[in-house]
């Protein structure tokens, strides 16, 4: 556990995902207690300090009983329409209401509702994955007509790059065609901000 920084207990949704699991990591490096929120077991199943809870659109509350914050990092379907991300937040928020759990951090895309503008990063994202866009737009109106403590984060377009340490965020951070963060560096700021919310009730983005 860093110096100043007091343990949590950290549920992640997608946490088999490809940026999911570099969440999960993080937090149980750094001392952490996490609950692996997945839908098929075994994923986890020898990590130190994770506990996989198997989650479904009708997941029971309890299991985010005592849950201090929850990391959204769910993703989607690659082609097609796809609900994943809404359905997924829209279940987490209504279990997170009934066991008194506040906090929520979910990744969101940049490009989504008003930055889903005439930019050459937005055109293109969208040429490419118009139906996870509009997945995300959705699941960004559930969590902020909700009554938890939200942070919405909106990286561009993901990358396998290891760990730097060397990204920038920033509510109105620009954000290029060619702009790009690995998931392992996300994943250290989702945590970061789990362990010292910076961006409450806001939208950051962030880039290397």
């Amino acid at each position: 556990m860093r110096q100043g920084v007091s343990q949590k207990t950290v549920a992640v949704l997608g946490a088999s995902g490809a940026t999911g699991r570099h969440v999960v990591a993080t937090a149980a490096e750094r001392g952490h207690d996490v609950v692996a929120l997945v839908r098929r077991p075994g994923a986890f199943a020898q990590r130190e300090g994770v506990r996989e809870v198997i989650w479904s659109a009708v997941a029971e509350a309890p299991e985010l009983a005592g849950v201090d914050v929850v990391i959204s990092a769910l993703g989607g379907a690659d082609k097609g329409p796809t609900t994943v991300c809404a359905d997924g937040i829209r279940s987490a928020v209504a279990a997170m209401r009934e066991v008194d759990v506040t906090r929520l951090i979910a990744v969101s895309a940049h490009g989504v509702l008003e930055t889903h503008d005439g930019s050459l990063y937005s055109r293109a994202v969208w040429f490419r994955v118009a139906e996870r866009m509009r997945d995300k737009e959705e699941m960004e109106k559930v969590v902020t007509e909700s009554e938890v403590d939200w942070t919405l984060v909106r990286p561009p377009a993901l990358s396998n790059a290891g760990a730097t340490g060397e990204y920038r965020t920033g509510v109105d951070l620009p954000i290029r065609l060619w702009s790009s963060i690995g998931r392992a560096d996300l994943a250290a700021f989702l945590v970061d901000e789990a362990e010292n919310p910076r961006y409450v009730r806001a939208r950051p983005r962030i880039t290397r």
